[in-house]
């Protein structure tokens, strides 16, 4: 008879135990889509980095520049949407493939855009190629990982959207100092020849196979707003908006460190990824609580609640670098970790034929219009006030309600998906 001391060990002893028993097969689908991911973040963090020359070069406004980053997300979310429908259509591995070529191309001629026009283009489309791939590598995972395993496998392969701006901020400063900061949207061509592994190495998932050949019914998106699935579609679309809603004015922090701080650009382009770097633990965390301890939907919430806590604590109370960067850590481990968590818990809710689909309008569509509202609304805030009341209210306030909203729906048992 166990006894509650030997309960931790016994769960820990399973977690090894299922780990030990997953198929080689799924490891690799894991490692494809988890670089693919990593690629792609790396990619979109890239004019993150950069938000004040672009600024300079072409004399934008706060406010304006809080527009620019706005109609390019609203843009990249209706693309994103209609990939994913694309994805349950046409098949998780083709969409991935093509998402991944053009995703650089795209970024790359950021290098060279002369004006805010084709800026907006660039960036929308190179944004919505790389947003893409969030949704069809979660449904892939989740369909080609064991039923015990899924939420663990889809949840820890977010990872690689830390792992990206980490990776990012390690490379970008050589490059900016050694080039020029154009340049540094150049390495995104690097990733190019990743395609080909894709090609080589991953396969149709047996579940979306399985449920196009039983039915052959082409998705359509409003079948989320059937009697069945309306109010938890409605409730996991405005979840996931107010959570990114908040994230989403953290792309201005490399800006709020230069423009507020005082800080040079090397300093603060390695202080935001290291922080996420930090924050990969936080994923992983997060996925592994979610899976054996939590349900996925109190684990939401916990880490939302207190990153918003850590988050306001780092803008309101932290002072200089060394406090900055361990209160910054904590806070990407809590407020970016949930993320780990929520995209399994989307996807999870709707049966197979309709999770890309899902991910992307529940998911990707919420994640562009929050990721393109936050920064243009907190400009506003910031030039009506201070940076530090532009991120309480429109990142503190808005993610603490987001796992408040994530409250109101009920678990998923682990044998319902």
């Amino acid at each position: 008879m166990s006894t509650g001391a030997n309960q931790p060990m016994d769960a820990d002893a399973g977690i090894l135990r299922s780990l030990a028993q997953v198929p080689a097969h799924t490891w690799r689908v894991f490692f494809i889509c988890l670089l693919g991911v990593t690629f792609a973040n790396l990619d979109h963090s890239l004019f993150t980095f950069v938000l004040t020359e672009f600024s300079e070069e072409f004399d934008w406004s706060l406010t304006e520049r809080g527009w620019y980053i706005f109609i390019t997300f609203v843009l990249a979310g209706v693309i994103i949407t209609r990939l994913g429908v694309l994805t349950d259509r046409l098949g998780r591995k083709k969409m991935l493939l093509v998402t991944t070529i053009l995703t650089p191309v795209f970024v790359a001629a950021l290098a060279w855009v002369p004006n805010t026009i084709s800026l907006i283009v660039a960036r929308t489309m190179g944004f919505a190629m790389a947003g893409a791939q969030s949704p069809i590598t979660i449904t892939t995972m989740l369909e080609e990982s064991p039923p015990r395993l899924r939420g663990l496998f889809s949840g820890v392969l977010q990872i690689g959207f830390p792992i990206g701006f980490f990776l990012a901020g390690l490379l970008v400063p050589w490059i900016y100092a050694t080039f020029g900061w154009r340049y540094i949207f150049l390495l995104a061509l690097v990733f190019v020849p990743y395609a080909w592994i894709i090609h080589k190495y991953l396969r149709e998932p047996s579940a979306w196979v399985a449920a196009r050949e039983m039915g052959g019914r082409i998705p359509r998106t409003r079948e989320l707003f059937t009697p069945e699935l309306r109010r938890k579609t409605i409730l996991l679309f405005i979840g996931q908006f107010l959570y990114v809603f908040a994230y989403g004015t953290t792309i201005l922090l490399t800006a709020y460190f230069r423009e507020s701080l005082g800080w040079d650009a090397e300093q603060a382009i390695q202080t935001v990824g290291f922080s996420f770097g930090i924050g990969a633990f936080g994923y992983v965390t997060a996925a592994v609580v979610g899976e054996f301890y939590l349900s996925r939907r109190n684990t939401i919430v916990l880490w939302c609640w207190l990153g918003g806590a850590a988050f306001a604590v780092m803008v309101w109370l932290a002072d200089g670098w060394a406090q900055i960067m361990v209160i910054f850590g904590i806070m990407t481990f809590f407020f970016y970790g949930a993320y780990a968590v929520i995209a399994t818990f989307i996807a999870e809710n709707y049966p197979p034929e309709l999770r890309a689909t899902a991910a992307s309008f529940a998911g990707s569509l919420a994640i562009e219009l929050g990721l393109g509202g936050g920064p243009l609304v907190v400009s506003y805030v910031i030039e009506a006030s201070n940076w530090q009341w532009g991120f309480t209210i429109c990142a503190v306030i808005p993610v603490i309600i987001a796992g408040t909203t994530f409250l109101a729906l009920q678990p998923v048992p682990r044998e319902a998906v």
